[in-house]
């Protein structure tokens, strides 16, 4: 048993914390709002009082945050006052890459095991303890943190040196950005043509056009009982978060100098479903922009 502190316990750190704790680890938990840490006390956390709090007395963290301003703030604040040399920190938040790499400097400088570990598989992977983990840090944070994320995630991947588990995510949520808005044209299309959407979804999810937006987050309901497409797009991975990650591609390429005319347009596409009340619904509810359709409810 690991003693584990975990700051962030919401959409995705509750589920997280809860598979933490089936695996039969101690979890101390804080977040700054009392109703989403009771749900994490319910599911067998300690309840902390501060983030320090949580840091004090665990050889482990996590850290499940907004944005990386919020990242820097929680360690400058807590973590490094109350950390202790040899402790693994895992930041599972999804930010920039430089500020990855800058808190990543700051623990190894003060004898700190530390590694950006950032998601994919939604709430229904926290929940499920599904979700795949993209891992920046050294060889010897790697290890020391791997077991802990595989009690939350099926699979744990070592991508490179400090901030290259963002860079990962960053990437990986272009192209599900923007073929999700690619599946949602197609199917507009498609009824717009007379296809019925139940048998298109049977020939492209087993032709070419199949894809995760495709079989996992289908944009029109029915086809995939559990898509947020047959709750109003309710649950599933917000709008608002889509269009985080969209940005900070765009920052990254800008950076870079890289050319993604694609995403540029995608990203836009999310900013205007979000200036139009959506940003708390599923991403998939894009297909309702383009239709023109949607409302917010």
């Amino acid at each position: 048993m690991t003693n584990i502190g975990f700051v962030g316990v919401g959409n995705m750190g509750l589920g997280m914390a809860a598979n933490l704790i089936k695996a039969g680890h101690a979890v101390t938990a804080y977040d700054l709002m009392s109703e989403t840490l009771d749900k994490a006390v319910a599911v067998g956390c300690t309840r902390a009082a501060s983030a320090g709090d949580a840091v004090d007395g665990s050889d482990a963290l996590v850290t499940m945050l907004p944005s990386g301003l919020h990242v820097k703030d929680v360690y400058e604040k807590a973590v490094w006052e109350w950390a202790r040399p040899g402790m693994v920190l895992m930041d599972c938040s999804t930010i920039d890459v430089q500020t990855a790499r800058d808190v990543i400097a700051t623990a190894t400088s003060k004898q700190l095991l530390m590694v950006d570990a950032p998601v994919s598989g939604g709430t229904g992977g926290a929940s499920s303890g599904t979700l795949t983990f993209m891992v920046g840090g050294s060889d010897a944070a790697f290890a020391k943190a791997q077991p802990i994320l595989s009690a939350m995630g099926k699979a744990v991947i070592h991508a490179g040196g400090a901030g290259a588990g963002q860079a990962a995510k960053i990437c990986n949520n272009m192209i599900l950005g923007a073929t999700m808005i690619a599946t949602a044209e197609a199917f507009n299309l498609a009824i717009k043509l007379g296809l019925d959407p139940q048998v298109f979804y049977d020939i492209s999810s087993k032709s070419s056009g199949q894809s995760w937006s495709m079989t996992t987050y289908c944009p029109v309901a029915g086809p995939v009982p559990a898509a947020p497409s047959n709750a109003d797009y309710a649950g599933g991975f917000a709008t608002a978060l889509m269009l985080k990650d969209m940005k900070l591609s765009q920052e990254a390429a800008s950076k870079s100098n890289v050319s993604t005319p694609i995403t540029a347009q995608a990203t836009a596409l999310y900013q205007a479903l979000t200036n139009l009340g959506g940003g708390g619904k599923d991403f998939s509810a894009i297909i309702k922009l383009l239709d023109g359709s949607f409302k917010n409810s």
